[in-house]
């Protein structure tokens, strides 16, 4: 069993920064590959990035190619998405997953526990 719980969204102006924060419960997170999703308003949950269980190997979904970066300390059973150069398409809930198996996905059912979210607003 694996508990998530997302922080670190907020408001910020197109052009601006934010890192989101994953915090994992259970001994097993180093095992497990991590990614992170979002939904916008009426929209459906779309892949964003996922990291391998080592941190090698990560997958980004065209769009945020380049300006987010997705890492991981399993040390600290923490995984982390720096979001740069942020555009108003940016705007939704961010949601944190894990998979069971340790190589990296862009499919949400691959992912078995999930995170409450935490909401990112973009303004132009």
């Amino acid at each position: 069993q694996v508990q998530l719980v997302e922080s670190g969204g907020g408001l910020v102006q197109a052009g601006g920064s934010l890192r989101l924060s994953c915090a994992a419960s259970g001994r097993t997170f180093s095992s497990y590959a991590m990614g992170w999703f979002r939904q916008a308003p009426g929209k459906e949950r779309k892949f964003v990035a996922s990291i391998s269980w080592s941190g090698r190997i990560t997958l980004y979904d065209d769009s945020v190619e380049g300006r987010f970066t997705i890492s991981r300390d399993n040390a600290k059973n923490t995984v982390w998405l720096q979001m740069n150069s942020l555009k108003p398409e940016d705007t939704a809930v961010y949601y944190c997953a894990a998979r069971g198996s340790g190589s990296v996905d862009r499919d949400s059912y691959d992912y078995n526990y999930w995170g409450q979210g935490t909401q990112v607003t973009v303004s132009s």
